[in-house]
């Protein structure tokens, strides 16, 4: 049986209040804080019978655990956003929560998820449950998107983004590629003051958690010949191989290539990746043999390297990993930066590093639990490679963009 927490009891109080009053609630609640818990808390004092999770698929078992030890009188399914085309016609729901809500908050235009998601509440007409520790990690403008399927949110009277932008946003001008492109980023805090009264916020200072994270960066000195081959790169734009073509011929695809490559992989034209370097994997071996591990890597091929390099000592899924099965474990950046907790990890190593801001603030927090005081990250960066750049952005709250790439390389 679960005790929720005194906050989290009060959460939920204040929550059904709103959500019975609103039919939507949007829980802003830090990391490690209990937001999906508390949301079946929510649930449990409604009166629901089918309710649907949709969430990210590495924290499916979670969630399902989640729910056996609260033991409520409704139905729960959970699925991944990437299985919404499998819901049968024939399936009802009165409540449907949506876990990482930020995801769906691509603008000017909606992604896929979003609506997808927008169809689903059409159909059904729930109660709706958003979930984010981060709801509009980049830009406010995120917020538009995540809401405009439910049919009572604040900004119901705009019929797409762009009449929302004509109130909300101060739209600017960038050049891309020398041509001029309407700049929709600037959502101003308005978005934030006409959502309040349907959100719920709370930290993690505010949960009591007291925690600390200490970064490190080690530098790596990579072959010769992988030096090589970026300079070969960088100079003729095209590396012919026998078999295979490394190919650059745009700034996109040549910092791709080299934020691949200086890691010690890269993804041919023909779409075969290849290893050309295992130094990382194997520092990371040497360097912490005693440890275990929580591994993000960014490309497909790193975690090939790392399975090279670690054997059977290394395994892909949380459970194991908890269960002690596998002495690490290794996740890729963007899919396991959410909704999973790696806090039986000695320390997280990244890798690699993502070009978006939202992974490294997601990512490097996955160990903090309330009750633990300091965790340790350490990143991996190859000698004259291109992600202390990177670093640089991200931690500044900037994605890297081509633009950064351009100034930093050229």
């Amino acid at each position: 049986m679960v005790e929720f927490r005194d906050y989290q009891t009060k959460i939920i109080h204040k929550g059904v209040n709103v959500i019975r009053k609103s039919r939507f609630l949007y829980l802003a609640m830090e990391v490690r804080t209990g937001k999906t818990l508390t949301s079946l808390g929510i649930a449990s004092r409604l009166d629901v019978y089918n309710v649907l999770f949709v969430t990210k698929k590495k924290a499916i078992s979670n969630i399902e655990g989640d729910y056996k030890l609260l033991g409520p009188n409704y139905t729960l399914k959970v699925i991944n956003y990437e299985s919404l085309h499998k819901i049968a016609p024939e399936e009802v729901y009165d409540l449907i929560i949506l876990d990482e809500a930020h995801s769906m908050g691509a603008f000017p235009k909606p992604s896929k998820r979003a609506k997808q998601v927008r169809l689903l509440i059409a159909k059904h007409n729930p109660y709706v449950i958003l979930l984010s520790g981060t709801p509009t990690p980049e830009s406010y403008s995120q917020m538009y998107h995540q809401v405009y399927g439910i049919p009572n949110n604040p900004f119901s009277e705009f019929k797409n983004f762009y009449r929302f932008s004509d109130v909300y946003v101060n739209v600017t001008q960038k050049k891309i590629n020398g041509f001029n492109i309407k700049d929709y980023s600037g959502g101003r805090k308005d978005i934030l003051d006409k959502m309040e009264p349907y959100t719920i916020s709370y930290t993690q200072e505010q949960a009591g958690f007291t925690s600390s994270i200490d970064e490190e960066i080690l530098y790596v000195p990579m072959k010769e010949s992988t030096y090589d081959l970026c300079k070969r790169l960088k100079r003729d734009f095209v590396v012919e191989g026998k078999d295979e073509v490394i190919l650059a011929d745009t700034g996109v695809k040549m910092m791709s290539k080299l934020h691949q490559m200086y890691s010690g992989t890269v993804k041919f034209e023909s779409g075969n990746s290849m290893v050309i370097d295992k130094s990382k994997a194997e520092f990371i071996k040497w360097k912490f043999d005693r440890e275990r591990l929580g591994i993000f890597y960014k490309f497909k091929a790193e975690l090939k390297a790392l399975k090279e390099v670690f054997g059977d000592d290394i395994c892909e899924s949380v459970d194991e990993f908890d269960a002690g099965k596998s002495k690490h474990i290794a996740l890729q950046i963007v899919s396991g930066r959410e909704g999973i907790s790696l806090k039986n990890a000695d320390f997280i190593v990244f890798y690699n590093i993502d070009f978006s801001a939202t992974s490294y603030w997601q990512a490097r927090d996955r160990m903090t639990t309330k009750d633990r005081k300091h965790n340790k990250v350490y990143w991996i960066f190859a000698e004259k490679g291109i992600e202390g750049q990177v670093y640089k952005a991200v931690t500044n709250k900037k994605d890297y963009t081509l633009r950064h790439f351009r100034r930093d390389f050229s």
